[in-house]
């Protein structure tokens, strides 16, 4: 069984596409080769900058014979019809088989395909795949049609065995396949021949080249934490530069290079950032004062010099890079110990976006939602409200706008330098998290404050104008904004009425579209519903609840204005609409995040049907207990209780049109059982009301599954459809007794099985 060994050699690939250009040949290459015929033991791929390798372990030598049965028309059909059959599989009437069949005489046919060589199969496999690989961009050159990242310049093809090695007979746009390769592009550029992966690989290693690119992260990690643990230093650990470096390099040489001293009081987040984007550097630190002091470089190639020219080099362009970051961090500074002004002024010239206004419109909503947020997360309002102010004045700044992924942590320098609270400081960097499902969630309460606001105004705001998430297009990344807002909820404990702020947000995006639109008014009448709103409390439809209260009271002093047909009776009805519609946006998101917590999506569901469910923490405690319940034997068995009186229940007031709701009395209990269970129902109900009143459903899930037993001793000895009607009667309401002390801790209908 031979091995099978390709190279494809070019000019530099960018290393972003290394791996994932390797994972595609490998793919392309071995599905390719087994739908053909060919199978084989193993296969692995592998990349540098200038090739992608594939090493295919055990394959078959060629495909195997196949022999297919073809059914045919009748043996009495036309002529015509026949001959198109014999074409078709490429035979003789000699060669077909006339066999019975319940629908008469049939003739069948079988087809014999012989396997193929290896080798040929190979060839065609790695055409295809060489002509149609996926490439992100690709390029053509000279006057050929092919189409790679950059110009191809070789193939290595070969089949390998105890034998020897033969090469593929292959041709790509002119280029020939063959059995050799070439070494680094400048210590070792003559190609030499191989004869299987073995030799291939050591002889890579002797002309310079590690095919391996996990090898390479390995060096260069191993040479640069050693180099930096000889002068008591530590490297900063960035796995994404590493693996960047590692695809940029053949033969990677490590090298330890000096910072300027004049740069060396730069925050260590520029000097990293600086180095990282620009140099493609690794940072070295001092782990006594933390302080970024050197830097590490990868080098491609080993110099007679031991790599002091290149350091020398890269020493004076990473002093004019720095000496740019240095002048920004000092300009800065003085607009920062000056308030900060100017940047907030040059918010308003900054878009937020084309229908939600300007930077600085979002900094003035953020202001007035943080104060609101501030008591109910534990945060100075003053606080929270400067936070807000100055959360995203560094955009205006010149390193922000050199390094736009420094934005908040900037600010958070900047705002100490004027002299803030470290609260309000740590709100700039923290309100932005977590970007990611990993990241941290703020803490610090003023943070908090500032991250929900920010993140709700920006639901709030694009639900305002109809721009939501379509399938998996999410361009301002609204589901992040939604996630963020349920973990720094949930990881705080955080007790909120989410359709209260929202209803908020909301509103004050119709009072803009109102004032943009000449209804002046109307704004004032508007904006005096926010007192109405603060007077009755907002949940869910609650604004559109409120200007109907308004609008019925005749001693209202606007409720002429907010009578049905008028324009703020048609913002309420938007609101409505739209809160509803973002709050099961949310719950959505909820959703996916507790189902990768083990919570099955029917129990959230359950859950999310009850009152409160915009209290994304009562929710969640809700939905853990009764995950724990329904994960006992009691409380799977309570559920097939409650769905079989709930069913007989239903069945018996669709036929009867009856609501039996209430009467159920022990008196004309006939059994036991019967009277048990309404022992138990009582208890239950004792238990369960002033537990859910506490929000303790751990307690009043243990109070429910008890009455498993009794429920299910109920239905074993007692027919509820008695033929006295007194008793029927007394027992269907018993059973809506069970279903309504269920329903409170839980909507259990939409518990699926």
């Amino acid at each position: 069984m031979p091995d099978l060994l390709i190279e494809l050699f070019s000019e530099e690939i960018p290393a972003r596409m290394q791996r994932r250009a390797a994972e595609d040949l490998q793919k392309l290459m071995t599905d390719g080769l087994v739908d053909a015929g060919l199978t084989y033991a193993s296969a692995a791929a592998f990349s540098t900058p200038r090739r992608l390798t594939l090493v295919v372990e055990g394959l078959l030598a060629e495909s195997p014979r196949t022999v297919e049965e073809r059914k045919g028309p009748r043996a009495d059909a036309p002529d015509k019809a026949i001959e198109g059959f014999l074409r078709g599989a490429g035979l003789t009437r000699d060669d077909l088989e006339t066999r019975e069949t319940p629908k008469g005489p049939v003739l069948f046919a079988k087809i014999t395909k012989p396997g193929r060589a290896a080798s040929a199969i190979v060839a065609d496999v790695l055409e295809k795949t060489v002509r149609g690989f996926p490439w992100p961009k690709s390029m053509r050159w000279g006057s050929g049609s092919l189409r790679w990242v950059r110009p191809l310049h070789s193939i290595l093809c070969i089949l390998s065995d105890e034998a020897g090695a033969q090469v593929v007979p292959l041709d790509v746009d002119g280029i020939t396949a063959g059995d050799s390769t070439a070494g680094h592009r400048f210590m070792a550029p003559n190609r030499f021949s191989v004869s299987g992966f073995e030799d291939y690989t050591a002889k890579l290693k002797r002309a310079y080249v590690e095919l391996d690119s996990a090898a390479r992260a390995e060096m260069i990690w191993h040479d640069a934490t050693n180099q930096a643990f000889a002068n008591s230093l530590e490297v900063v650990e960035d796995r994404g530069l590493l693996a960047e470096v590692s695809g940029l390099v053949e033969w990677p040489v490590v090298l330890m290079g000096r910072i300027g001293d004049a740069f060396l009081d730069l925050p260590p987040e520029v000097l990293q950032t600086s180095m990282k984007e620009h140099q493609k550097f690794f940072s070295v630190k001092n782990p006594k004062s933390g302080r970024i002091e050197r830097f590490i470089t990868v080098a491609n190639r080993e110099t007679a010099d031991n790599g002091a020219t290149i350091l020398a080099g890269n020493e004076k362009v990473l002093s004019a890079r720095l000496s740019d970051a240095k002048f920004f961090w000092e300009n800065d500074l003085r607009v920062a110990q000056n308030d900060m002004q100017p940047w907030l002024d040059a918010l308003e010239q900054v878009t937020f976006h084309n229908k939600l206004g300007t930077q600085a419109d979002l900094v003035g909503r953020m202001i007035a939602l943080s104060r609101e947020l501030a008591p109910l997360v534990g945060a100075d309002t003053d606080e929270a409200g400067e936070a807000a102010r100055l959360a995203k004045a560094d955009l205006s700044s010149e390193m922000v706008y050199e390094f736009p992924e420094l934005q908040g942590l900037m600010g958070r320098y900047y705002i100490t330098a004027a002299g803030k609270p470290d609260a309000v400081a740590a709100a700039a960097q923290e309100h932005y998290a977590p970007l990611g499902p990993s990241d941290d969630v703020p803490t610090a309460p003023v943070s908090v404050a500032v991250s929900l606001a920010e993140k709700i105004d920006k639901l709030a705001g694009f639900w305002a104008i109809d721009e939501k998430p379509t399938g998996s297009k999410d361009p301002y990344a609204l589901r992040r904004a939604a996630l963020g807002i349920i973990r720094i909820v949930l990881e705080n404990d955080l007790k909120l009425s989410l359709y209260y702020f929202c209803d908020l947000e909301l509103l004050k995006y119709e009072v803009t579209q109102l004032q943009g639109n000449g209804y002046e008014e109307d704004v004032v009448t508007l904006e005096n519903t926010l007192e109405e709103i603060a007077r009755h409390g907002v949940f869910g439809a609650a604004f559109h609840a409120v200007v109907d209260h308004i609008a019925a009271s005749e001693e209202h002093p606007f409720a002429p204005d907010v009578a049905e047909g008028s324009v703020l009776h048609s913002v309420a009805e938007r609101i409505q609409m739209r809160s509803a519609d973002l709050m099961s946006f949310i719950h959505d998101r909820l959703k996916v995040y507790l189902r990768d917590q083990g919570i099955r999506h029917d129990v959230i569901d359950a859950c999310i049907a009850m009152p409160g469910n915009d209290d994304l923490a009562l929710l969640v405690k809700r939905a853990r207990a009764l995950s724990e319940v329904l994960g006992t034997e009691d409380g799977e068995n309570l559920i097939q209780g409650f769905k079989r009186a709930n069913n007989i229940l239903t069945q018996a007031q669709d036929a009867d049109g009856v609501e039996y709701s209430y009467g159920a009395d022990v008196k004309y209990a006939e059994t036991d059982e019967e009277r048990a269970l309404f022992d138990a129902l009582d208890r239950a109900e004792a238990a369960i009301a002033p537990a859910v009143k506490a929000q303790d459903f751990a307690v009043a899930m243990s109070a429910m599954s008890a009455l498993r037993g009794p429920i299910d001793a109920f239905f074993d000895t007692v027919q509820v459809n008695a033929d006295n009607a007194t008793v029927r009667r007394n027992r269907l309401n018993l059973l809506s007794r069970i279903t309504q002390i269920c329903l409170e801790v839980a909507d259990l209908t939409k518990i699926e099985g």
